[in-house]
């Protein structure tokens, strides 16, 4: 599990990993300033611009008292946005950095199976809602088991994380019923490795990376396991 981490990490300089980490980085830069301006705009809207208060009168700056106010929960916000963004960013993202990997430590195999953009819209699609809907449930838990909340993010979108990149690395090379047996047969290394993606999900900054380095690790996750337990149509491929 590490090494496929220190090997993701050390192909980070790979042009095509620079091109997506940037890319990346925008992308989610964008969205989380985004939603940032969204909520001190909101706030700012729902306190107004004057408010009357008794034995003060009327007060023309607490809508930006309001909007600094909520600056902290945006960065606290971002640790549980960055969970989804990742997730959409993977499946955009995901197909090139599998490549990158496997033309550097994986020559010789075959062609990745080909995956139109409906097909990899509806994968990413379909795991963004269910990261959401698994952390808005999530919330129930942080706030009785508050001592324990982290924990519980890195475990319950770990195994979220593993089974997506797991999932779509998977795909590239067996189809659909292969794929979910190899997330079957190996779900404890896929959570486990899914964990070690999560736990920089809760550092800011540090999270723009998880994208680019989970699809990498699961990629060497994949075929490191592949080696001597490849599916069948995995092992036929590499005999012609």
């Amino acid at each position: 599990m590490i090494r496929n981490l220190t090997l993701a990490l050390g192909q980070l300089t790979d042009p095509r990993f620079r091109g997506v980490l940037l890319a990346g980085i925008g992308l989610s830069a964008a969205l989380l300033i985004g939603f940032s301006v969204l909520l001190v705009w909101g706030a700012q809207w729902l306190v107004g611009p004057t408010v009357t208060l008794p034995w003060l009168g009327e007060v023309t700056w607490l809508d930006n008292a309001a909007g600094w106010a909520v600056v902290p929960f945006t960065l606290i916000a971002s640790v549980f946005l960055m969970v989804p963004v990742a997730s959409a960013f993977t499946g955009l993202f995901l197909d090139r950095i599998a490549q990158a990997v496997e033309d550097k430590h994986y020559p010789g195999l075959p062609p990745a199976r080909a995956q139109g953009w409906l097909e990899m819209a509806r994968e990413s699609a379909g795991f963004l809602g269910l990261v959401v809907g698994a952390n808005l449930l999530a919330l129930i838990a942080y706030l009785v088991l508050a001592p324990f909340a982290l924990l519980i993010f890195w475990g319950v979108n770990g195994f979220l994380l593993g089974r997506e990149y797991a999932q779509l690395v998977a795909l590239r090379h067996l189809s659909r019923d292969e794929a979910a047996a190899f997330r079957t047969r190996h779900r404890a290394q896929i959570w486990a490795t899914g964990i070690l993606m999560a736990i920089p999900l809760s550092v800011p900054i540090l999270n723009l990376l998880v994208p680019v380095v989970g699809a990498a690790t699961f990629t060497h996750l994949f075929h490191r396991i592949n080696r001597g337990s490849a599916a069948p149509s995995l092992r036929e491929s590499r005999r012609s």
